[in-house]
């Protein structure tokens, strides 16, 4: 190969957008626009109604809280670079700035999961263990549950990432998508990088896969324990305390494994199927997640109900 068309580290990257759909990139950024509008204002207005509700300050809405903060920054993560693509048409990357994209949407996606979990284990003791759930689950042990979870997959992360700049780069340095992933850009090196593919992978293991197994051994006792009680009513009561995060676990896991499945037996996929499944796996939980507790949720509904009515009574105090 030839020295030329190799880098010590690429200065820029070359990001795309919607190959094929340019025509239609004015109806693409609506359709963005409004995701990003309800995953940011959803997710900013849960925040704000735990922490204005004195009654959900609680272990399971604190839980939430962190679900909520982990989606922002999911949807934040992302929004410079694709909105950038529609608005100014820019699709050039610094390196650095890659590197800064692509660490906070995997951590946001490992503390989504690593949340996620903890919730499971919530709705377990809840359900499995009620007259021991408020000796269990205390404020001070999802607090420390959640420093872990937001500690746990960026300190992780941080040896592959920096790694990235030390490997040499060569050919047309453009990314299949409108933001920066890891699995993406070591496949621009022109070095071996099995030390990288192989921390990813088990990083990978231990975090994301690892919680899925977890929380579906949590589901498989809460299941066991709910088909024993004695009347349908008790049953369907228990088990609809599960429906908000059972939803939440599968609008996050179910793209993930469908975007993994993608990117290991479908490499001959037209590239679209690739882009739409990132795209679903990364913008859909954000959006929906809000949705779906402010819909499944009574305390959260009726949080709302309460806010809503204080503001109409004070702007009729004022008129």
């Amino acid at each position: 190969m030839h020295l030329s068309n190799i880098t010590q580290f690429s200065p820029v990257l070359h990001l795309t957008g919607f190959p094929g759909l340019e025509t239609i990139e004015q109806w693409i950024f609506i359709f963005f626009f409004l995701m990003y509008l309800v995953a940011i204002s959803g997710n900013c207005f849960i925040l704000i109604i735990i922490k204005t509700s004195p009654r959900l300050h609680t272990p399971m809405y604190y839980l939430l809280s962190f679900l909520a903060f982990t989606d922002l920054g999911l949807s934040v993560s992302t929004l410079p670079t694709t909105m950038g693509i529609f608005w100014f048409n820019s699709r050039v990357i610094y390196f650095g700035a890659c590197q800064i994209q692509m660490f906070c949407i995997h951590s946001f996606s490992f503390m989504e999961s690593s949340v996620l979990l903890v919730m499971s284990f919530d709705r377990f003791v809840a359900i499995c263990h009620p007259l021991r759930y408020s000796v269990i689950i205390t404020s001070q042990r999802v607090v420390r549950a959640g420093l872990v979870v937001i500690l746990r997959g960026p300190v992780a992360l941080v040896p592959i990432i920096l790694l990235l700049r030390t490997f040499p780069y060569c050919g047309s340095q453009v990314l299949s998508h409108s933001f920066c992933l890891h699995q993406e850009v070591i496949h621009l090196a022109c070095t071996d990088t099995t030390f990288n593919n192989l921390y990813g992978l088990t990083l990978v293991a231990f975090t994301v896969m690892l919680d899925l197994a977890l929380i579906a051994l949590s589901y498989g006792v809460i299941l066991h324990t709910v088909a024993r009680l004695a009347s349908k009513e008790e049953r369907l009561r228990a088990f609809q305390t599960c429906t908000s995060h059972l939803c939440a676990v599968l609008v996050f896991f179910v793209p993930m494994v469908g975007l993994s499945l993608v990117h290991r037996f479908g490499k001959h996929a037209p590239p679209a199927v690739h882009l739409l499944m990132a795209n679903v796996y990364l913008f859909v939980p954000p959006m929906l997640n809000p949705i779906i507790y402010s819909i499944k949720t009574k305390e959260i509904r009726h949080a709302i109900s309460n806010l809503l009515g204080l503001r109409k009574a004070g702007a009729e105090s004022w008129s």
